[in-house]
C-alpha cells in the first residue's frame, strides 16, 4: 500500500468573492497554475453575501455554486490566493467579513510564514485595482503570511494592455463583465498560482 506525500495531500486555497463571475474566472486560472507546479491541489471556496438585513442568515452549505469557505480550509492550507473584485478601491465587504472573523487563527499563529497572493478584477481600466491588491495585503501582513506578487520575469506583465500588475493578478471585465480575460490575463493569474504553490513547496 502506498501513502501520498505531506506535500501531495496539502492544499491551497484559493478564497474569493465574486457576484459577476469574472473574479470567479480569474480564480480558476490561479487554481490551474496551482495545480501545474504538481505538488499541491487548490481548493477553490468563496464567501456567503453579507446582508444588509441582520435577521437574514446564509445557509451553511449553499444551494450552487462554489462551496463556503471554513476555517479549517484556511488554517491548513500551505498558501492562500485570495482575491476579490474592487469596491471604491477596496475588497467587497463579504471577503472582508470573513477575514474579520479569523481572530482566532491569529491568536494560535495559524497563518504565520504561509506565503499568500491576491488577485482582483475591476470594470474599468483605472478602477482600483493595485490600492484594492494592495489594501488585500494588509490582513495577510497581520496574519504574518509572506506575500508573493508577480514578477516581471513573467513576459505577459510587460505586454498586457488590461490587467496584470506585480501586485497580483487582475482583469479588466468592463461594464455588465462584458470583457473576456485576455491571453496575457490568463496566463499571468496562472503563473501568479504557480508562483504560490512553489513557494509554498520551499517553504514546507
Amino acid at each position: 500500500m502506498t501513502t501520498r506525500s505531506k506535500k501531495t495531500e496539502a492544499h491551497i486555497l484559493v478564497l474569493y468573492y465574486s457576484r459577476g463571475g469574472t473574479t470567479a474566472e480569474l480564480a480558476r486560472y490561479v487554481a490551474r497554475g496551482v495545480t501545474a507546479q504538481g505538488d499541491f491541489s487548490a481548493r477553490l471556496r468563496t464567501v456567503p453575501e453579507v446582508s444588509t438585513v441582520v435577521e437574514k442568515t446564509a445557509p451553511p452549505v449553499p444551494a450552487e455554486g462554489a462551496v463556503y469557505c471554513t476555517k479549517e480550509d484556511l488554517r491548513d492550507c500551505a498558501g492562500l490566493a485570495l482575491g476579490s473584485p474592487t469596491r471604491f478601491g477596496n475588497m467587497a465587504g463579504a471577503l472582508k467579513h470573513f477575514l474579520d472573523d479569523t481572530v482566532d487563527l491569529w491568536l494560535s499563529n495559524a497563518l504565520v510564514d504561509k506565503p499568500a497572493t491576491v488577485f482582483t478584477s475591476t470594470s474599468s481600466m483605472h478602477g482600483g485595482q493595485e490600492s484594492t491588491l494592495l489594501s488585500m495585503q494588509i490582513p495577510l501582513f497581520h496574519h504574518g503570511m509572506l506575500i508573493s506578487g508577480v514578477p516581471y520575469s513573467v513576459p505577459e506583465l510587460r505586454a498586457t494592455q488590461k490587467g496584470g500588475t506585480p501586485y497580483g493578478a487582475s482583469h479588466v471585465a468592463g461594464d455588465n463583465t462584458a470583457v473576456k480575460i485576455t491571453e496575457e490575463e490568463k496566463n499571468i493569474a496562472m503563473a501568479a498560482g504557480q508562483r504560490l504553490a512553489t513557494l509554498a513547496s520551499k517553504l514546507s
